[in-house]
């Protein structure tokens, strides 16, 4: 059975705010539980890789977003 895939849109949001809305997003989500961030501030691509690595969550992938941006996609392992 496929864990529940939860989306958090920041597209237009800077630093903190995408990394803060995606901690919220993994505390809220069951462990097993992928979260989706869009984000395109270029703040992003260093800091969702740290919380991840520094808060023991698993960092899935990158993908450039069309449109601008990427989508970041972590499980929540703890």
């Amino acid at each position: 059975m496929e864990a529940s895939v939860r989306t958090v849109d920041c597209i237009g949001m800077f630093c903190p705010m995408p990394v803060l809305n995606l901690a919220r997003a993994v505390k809220a989500s069951a462990v097993g539980e992928r979260v989706e961030l869009l984000a395109d501030d270029p703040a992003a691509k260093v800091d969702v890789p740290v919380w991840c690595r520094s808060r023991d969550q698993e960092l899935l992938g990158v993908a450039e977003r069309e449109g601008g941006g990427w989508v970041f996609t972590v499980r929540r392992a703890v």
